[in-house]
């Protein structure tokens, strides 16, 4: 464990935000000053959860977020301020100050703090959206990740990140986004033209210049996975750099491909 930064000389170093570090915790994202960063021999950081209790300021208001196990952000909306979020699939609600509005997901899970500063726009995967300050534009688009499998006259669409995309941009200064994921949260930013694989449905959040596409792997042996060439048994999601993303430690782990026919654009490797 570290001590606290200085008066003034804090750079948060999960969400990159400036402050003058006092309080125990980001004022932007809500991640304790005071533990040691944890980062892997791979470059995977730990996302720490937001410390119960602590407080987020956005505008002119503040966000509390009590809870460990299914977190509640509660917010004290200022009447300059306004937040939306989802009610439904198809909705969008609007929740405008003065007064107190909380939100909670309905899972267990992590409530992560993503302050976007003015102009930087992320990509988040379906299902993970929670709530918006006024100020971050949303719209959402087809994720172009998909491929298809075909077993005799029939063909099967997959999808395995989801149809849509959700995208959020910073508009006329610095806004707040959260989000829900299940498990812990890990970041990490690639160079360009560095590629990871992940599994799909483990993405949480990516910069808009991280490109991404499916990748398929072919094994085959006198082994329990041996199977015809022709025979997909792992597929996964190929992140390509610059930009930060953030993945779950939950995720659905998806079962062999079979005879994959078509793509949205893949890599493959077969051994």
């Amino acid at each position: 464990m570290t001590m606290p930064p200085a008066q003034g000389a804090y750079t948060c170093p999960y969400c990159r935000m400036a402050s003058d570090g006092g309080g125990g915790t980001c004022p932007a994202c809500g991640a304790p000053v005071d533990l040691r960063l944890k980062v892997s021999d791979s470059g995977w950081v730990e996302q720490p959860p937001i410390r119960d209790l602590a407080h987020i300021r956005f505008g002119r208001s503040t966000c509390q977020v009590s809870g460990t196990y299914v977190p509640v952000a509660e917010m004290a909306l200022h009447d300059d301020d306004w937040v939306y979020f989802s009610h439904h699939v198809l909705i969008m609600m609007r929740a405008q100050g003065p007064g107190h509005i909380a939100f909670s997901a309905d899972a267990p899970g992590e409530t992560l703090a993503v302050p976007l500063s003015a102009g930087r726009a992320i990509d988040v995967v379906e299902h993970r959206f929670l709530v918006a300050t006024g100020n971050v534009a949303y719209q959402w688009q087809n994720s172009n990740i998909w491929f298809t499998t075909q077993d005799g006259d029939d063909e099967e669409w997959h999808y395995p990140l989801g149809k849509t995309i959700d995208q959020f941009a910073a508009t006329g200064g610095n806004g707040l986004l959260l989000l829900h994921a299940p498990g812990n949260t890990f970041i990490r930013d690639l160079a360009p033209r560095q590629r990871i694989l992940v599994q799909p449905s483990g993405l949480i959040w990516k910069d808009q210049s991280v490109r991404m596409f499916l990748h398929f792997e072919y094994p085959h042996g006198q082994y329990w996975f041996s199977s015809s060439r022709y025979q997909a048994k792992a597929t996964w999601l190929t992140l390509e750099g610059p930009g930060r993303v953030a993945i779950q430690s939950v995720f659905e782990r998806p079962e062999g491909s079979g005879y994959v026919r078509r793509t949205s654009g893949a890599t493959t490797q077969q051994w």
